[in-house]
C-alpha cells in the first residue's frame, strides 16, 4: 500500500509584513472535504473521475486497487495495487467503482480484511446492499452520478450541477450526501425498490437519445444525404434539450419543449413521414409508430377527445 498525500486545490498566497516571503495557506471553502481520507477500488471512467473531484476538493487519496498491478491509476496517479492488498481500515471512506456485474465479488473480497468506515458503491442499478459482507465494521451505501462518463472526467466543474442517488446506512448517506454537495451537485434518496427503474430511465435519457440521433444519421445516410446534416440534427438535439431545460426551470412539465408535426396536429405531414419510412429496409417504421404514440401521450393528445 502506497500512501498518498495529494492537494491539487492551489493554496492561496499572501506576502507577509515580516519580510519572510510568502506564507500560504488553503481556504476550507476551497476544500470542503479536507480532512477526508479515502481509498478506490475500480480506476475506471467512474472512479478515476470522482477520486480526482474528491481530490480536487480537499480530499487525500490514500490507495488505489485495479487491474495492471502497478500501473498509474490515471496518467500522473498513483500506482495500482492489487485487491487483496486493499486495507482501508481507519480511512474514512471506501469508493468502490467496479461494473454492476463485480460489486458483490468484490465485496466479497475485501471483506476478509477490515475496511474503512464507510464503504460507496457508484451503481446505479444496485442498491447497498450488495455491500452486505462489508458490515458491521463499515457502514455500506451507494453514490451514483447520474452523468455520461465515455472517458474519464477530471475536472472537478464536471461535477456540478449533476443528481446523485444515494441510499444506505445513516452515516454512509450522510457522507454521500457530503460529497455530492462538496462537488456541487445535487442528491437524494433513491430507496433499493425504485432503482431498476431508476437505471433503466437513466439509459433512456443518455443512451437511448443517442440511439435516436445514431437512428436519424443512419436514415439521412440511406437516403444519400451529406454528413452535415447528421451534424445539423446534433444541433437540432441540443437546442431541444436547452427548450426542455428551460420548461423545467419555469416549472412546466418536460413535454412542454416537445415540438413537430404531432403537436401541430399536422396529419397530412405525418402521412408523408410513415409512407416515406415504409419504403425503408432498415425497419424504422416500428420505431417511429412507437414514438408517435409517446409524443401523443406524454402530450396529452391520447385522451378521449383530443
Amino acid at each position: 500500500m502506497v500512501p498518498l498525500r495529494l492537494f491539487p486545490v492551489k493554496p492561496r498566497c499572501v506576502q507577509t509584513t515580516e519580510k519572510r516571503g510568502l506564507l500560504c495557506y488553503r481556504n476550507p471553502m476551497q476544500t470542503p472535504l479536507a480532512g477526508l481520507r479515502f481509498s478506490l477500488a475500480g480506476p475506471g471512467k467512474a472512479g478515476s473521475s470522482l477520486a480526482r473531484w474528491a481530490m480536487a476538493a480537499g480530499a487525500e487519496l490514500v490507495a488505489v486497487a485495479g487491474r495492471r498491478v502497478g500501473e498509474p491509476a490515471w496518467p500522473g496517479g498513483p500506482p495500482r495495487v492489487a485487491l487483496e492488498d486493499l486495507e482501508t481500515a481507519g480511512q474514512d471512506l471506501l469508493l468502490i467503482a467496479v461494473g454492476d456485474g463485480a460489486v458483490a465479488e468484490v465485496a466479497a473480497r475485501l471483506a476478509a480484511r477490515p475496511q474503512a468506515r464507510v464503504v460507496l458503491h457508484t451503481s446505479g442499478s444496485l442498491d447497498a446492499s450488495v455491500l452486505a459482507p462489508l458490515g458491521p465494521g463499515s457502514k455500506i451505501g451507494s453514490l451514483h452520478p447520474l452523468k455520461a462518463l465515455p472517458q474519464p472526467l477530471p475536472d472537478p466543474a464536471e461535477g456540478r450541477g449533476v443528481f446523485f442517488a444515494v441510499d444506505g446506512d445513516p452515516k454512509a448517506r450522510e457522507l454521500a450526501f457530503r460529497l455530492a454537495g462538496a462537488w456541487g451537485g445535487v442528491a437524494a434518496e433513491v430507496p433499493a425498490a425504485a432503482r431498476p427503474l431508476y437505471h433503466f430511465a437513466a439509459t433512456l435519457a443518455a443512451g437511448g437519445v443517442v440511439t435516436l440521433l445514431a437512428a436519424a444519421a443512419e436514415i439521412a445516410g440511406g437516403i444519400g444525404l451529406p454528413e452535415p446534416v447528421t451534424r445539423g440534427y446534433l444541433e437540432l438535439a441540443r437546442g431541444a434539450l436547452a427548450a426542455a431545460t428551460r420548461a423545467l426551470d419555469e416549472g412546466q412539465p418536460l413535454a412542454a419543449a416537445i415540438t413537430g408535426p404531432v403537436t401541430r396536429d399536422d396529419r397530412e405531414t405525418l402521412r408523408k413521414h410513415l409512407a416515406a419510412l415504409g419504403s425503408l429496409t432498415t425497419g424504422k417504421l416500428p420505431l417511429a409508430i412507437f414514438l408517435l404514440g409517446e409524443i401523443l401521450h406524454q402530450t396529452g393528445r391520447d385522451e378521449p377527445g383530443e
